[in-house]
């Protein structure tokens, strides 16, 4: 009798920085809350729209500057609220 192996299901998803395939685990999430802030989910399970990025430099740096964000997420960001955003991704990424 042969034995099946049941493969559990990874979620992937799409950096907004480097647009690579990666599983969900390994991301970290932006989500644009209800009244239209954005802001690091570090949960991975707030209410709201979401955008993932790497945790590396270079992919915070292109999915906040090119406006990939703001096309993911449906929303403007202030400049203030972009400010915030990075440095939270620079206590994340360590940039």
């Amino acid at each position: 009798m042969k034995r099946q192996t049941i493969t559990k299901h990874v979620p992937m998803r799409t950096c907004i920085g480097c647009r690579e395939i990666k599983p969900k685990r390994g991301m970290i999430r932006l989500v644009r809350t209800g009244n239209g802030f954005v802001k690091v989910d570090s949960g991975g399970k707030e209410a709201g729209r979401g955008a993932y990025l790497c945790p590396n430099t270079n992919c915070w740096q292109d999915g906040l500057t090119t406006g990939r964000l703001e096309h993911t997420l449906r929303a403007e960001i202030t400049h203030e609220n972009r400010k915030q955003i990075m440095e939270q991704g620079k206590t994340i990424v360590g940039g």
